[in-house]
């Protein structure tokens, strides 16, 4: 049975499922920075997945990167599977611009973190419906 991890509950807002992944936004306004975590249960690599599983998690990964990238003007995308503090498989997508508050450095790590608001949740939500259209159930 897949849970969310409980920091990626806490730092994120959930935008809504994609057909394998849980889509998240990070609760830091500096960037545009997404998660995505698939719902499998008890899976920490990418290699632990099954073949359609990490066929599934890079077809949305690309597609979360390319509408991302389109809807939030980025000049570069960093993509990443760490888990050294949260070891739940989960995909960092983040658009980064050259002039976000640490370019060109890594956004992990670099507190303090600034806060969305309600309003400001909703309106990346409807930024994201444009780009990825209907194959996510929004949360």
């Amino acid at each position: 049975m897949f849970e969310l991890d409980a920091r990626l509950a806490g730092d994120t807002y959930a935008m809504g499922d994609l057909p394998l992944s849980r889509l998240l936004l990070m609760n830091d306004a500096r960037y545009p920075w997404f998660i995505l975590v698939p719902r499998r249960a008890e899976i920490s690599e990418v290699f632990q997945l099954d073949a359609p599983d990490r066929e599934a998690l890079w077809s949305e990964t690309v597609q979360l990167s390319e509408g991302v990238k389109d809807a939030f003007g980025a000049h570069k995308m960093n993509v990443a599977t760490l888990g050294n503090v949260v070891s739940q498989l989960h995909v960092h997508v983040v658009a980064r611009r050259r002039e976000d508050a640490v370019w060109p450095d890594p956004v992990w790590g670099r507190p303090p973190a600034v806060p969305y608001d309600q309003a400001q949740v909703e309106a990346i939500k409807e930024r994201l419906r444009v780009v990825l259209g209907s194959g996510v159930a929004w949360a």
